[in-house]
């Protein structure tokens, strides 16, 4: 087994990995920028190097940095959880020419399925369906509206590199087209470092669902069920679900069929997600692959007790897939709520800030992946996901039923946050029917009151919390940090200097 991985990213899903790695044996390196250098991945690492500023583009983004750093560190392989580098060709590549393991799909797999043209010639190869769109990449507004006048409006706008909803727009009418180009053109070079469209034909009413699959060598491959995806508020996902609940017997078959010849045409290797979109008529259509680890791959992992980041890294080893399609039981359902640094109240604006106080939830079926803890800043200059908030029960019901439970007991002081929009989501009748659709939100939000709304009792409670005598809290903490349980390293690990690498 590896003996030292570095981990090109941070927050919550590099804590995610450095978990894995610590029930593996393997020791971590940790990357950060100036305003993450207090930040749990760092602590959590065994190592820790400064990479830059806090602009992506000059940190968690340059590759020669990122590269030159595993290379200083003697890491043996370079896991790029999602977002940032993680589906980029280029940075896998630079890690193979240096003699590091790319954890993740070879460059040659990655430049092909990034390639959205080429993968989707190839789904209808493979006789899998997909949604009309442009056939190359688009670069001027110009050609945009030609190829939006052959498709017909509405249409979608959509970044040729990279996933998450950054770098879309919906466009409905030839007059809308020339900013929306503009915007996701932009949107998409700061989230990617590629600027490059593409146009599809927008269905109305879509359910976005996806199917988890780990592929080993020779071909070798299993699925671990499938999510929906179909809440998302301007084409960000905010809560996820598994099993889909609009799904009987003979469509799940259906699509997982699909799913698994896409994965076997393209040559696909180690851990990803072959995402479709659901018409009202119950067809499905392939949208692409996402060539790395999901932000919702936890609900999955609730439903099988399969650890997705362990057979990433053992197929990169070499040990090959350690488990059969027989071998994988699903069990119950599971929702999962992406708790966002945004404020509702003010149309989601952006609400970084400190963290006066987390106290995460707990009990039967409740998980909590984050990096959060008390007094941390949460900077501006990254996506504004803080946590993931899930939840399994044996029934989708009592899923929904431990997920709210779970939600109101989730204090997070000093910023404002997503919680009050999944409370609202849970008791919508369209959700809990389970009858619901990509466009849902976005029809519904505008309605719902996420004004505060809080008692002078609340606020005289909350002052008195936070502002508890110092004397009682410093012995509290002091008591807290002699306990066995503060200083055992897979639980709490000793704070350190991270490691600077000079002239990075």
């Amino acid at each position: 087994m590896f003996r030292k991985i570095l981990i090109a990213n941070r927050g919550e899903i590099a804590v995610r990995i450095i978990r894995t790695c610590r029930k593996l044996g393997i020791k971590t390196v940790a990357v950060y920028s100036e305003p993450d250098i207090e930040s749990q991945h760092v602590t959590y690492a065994d190592e820790a190097y400064h990479i830059g500023p806090g602009q992506p583009s000059e940190s968690y983004l340059n590759i020669p940095k990122v590269v030159k750093v595993a290379k200083t560190s003697r890491v043996e392989a370079v896991h790029p959880g999602y977002g940032f580098l993680a589906e980029n060709p280029e940075f896998a590549r630079g890690c193979e020419e240096a003699g590091l393991v790319f954890i993740g799909p070879r460059s040659k797999i990655l430049a092909s399925a990034a390639n959205k043209f080429e993968s989707k010639e190839t789904a209808q190869r493979a006789g899998v369906p997909i949604i009309p769109g442009s056939k190359l990449e688009i670069e001027k507004v110009e050609e945009a509206e030609a190829e939006a006048n052959r498709l017909g409006f509405p249409i979608l706008v959509k970044a040729s590199y990279g996933g998450g909803g950054r770098g879309m727009r919906i466009v409905k009418t030839a007059r809308e087209l020339r900013r929306a180009f503009g915007l996701a053109a932009s949107e998409a070079e700061v989230a990617f470092g590629r600027s490059e469209l593409y146009l599809e034909k927008h269905l109305k009413n879509p359910r976005h669902i996806e199917v988890q699959i780990i592929v080993g060598p020779r071909g070798r491959l299993v699925q671990l069920g499938e999510r929906e995806c179909s809440l998302q508020r301007r084409h960000q996902k905010i809560l996820e679900e598994t099993p889909a609940p609009c799904l009987d017997s003979a469509a799940r078959k259906r699509l997982v069929s699909m799913a698994l010849k896409i994965a076997k045409a393209t040559r696909y290797e180690n851990a990803g997600t072959v995402e479709f979109v659901r018409s009202e008529q119950g067809d499905f259509y392939y949208m692409e692959i996402n060539k790395r680890i999901q932000v919702e791959h936890l609900i999955s992992e609730m439903v099988t007790g399969v650890d997705i980041v362990e057979q990433q890294i053992r197929i990169a080893y070499g040990d090959g897939l350690g488990l059969s399609q027989e071998e994988v039981q699903f069990n119950g359902a599971a929702m999962n709520c992406r708790i966002n640094a945004e404020d509702p109240s003010r149309n989601f604006a952006p609400a970084p800030g400190r963290i006066e106080e987390f106290v995460p939830p707990a009990g039967p079926g409740i998980r909590v992946d984050t990096a959060l803890f008390n007094g941390m800043v949460v900077p501006e200059y990254y996506d504004s996901l803080i946590a993931k908030i899930a939840s399994h029960g044996r029934t989708r019901d009592e899923a929904i039923q431990r997920l709210k439970g779970a939600l109101s007991e989730t204090i997070i002081a000093g910023i404002e946050t997503t919680i009050p929009v999944h409370q609202t989501i849970l008791e919508d009748e369209g959700f809990v029917g389970g009858d619901y659709h990509t466009q849902l939100l976005d029809n519904k939000i505008s309605a719902w009151d996420f004004s505060p709304h809080v008692s002078e009792e609340e606020i005289a409670m909350l002052h008195l919390t936070l502002n508890y005598p110092s004397s009682r809290r410093d012995k509290i903490q002091l008591q807290a940090s002699q306990s066995k349980w503060r200083t055992n390293p897979q639980i709490q690990p000793t704070p350190r200097k991270p490691l600077f690498v000079e002239g990075l």
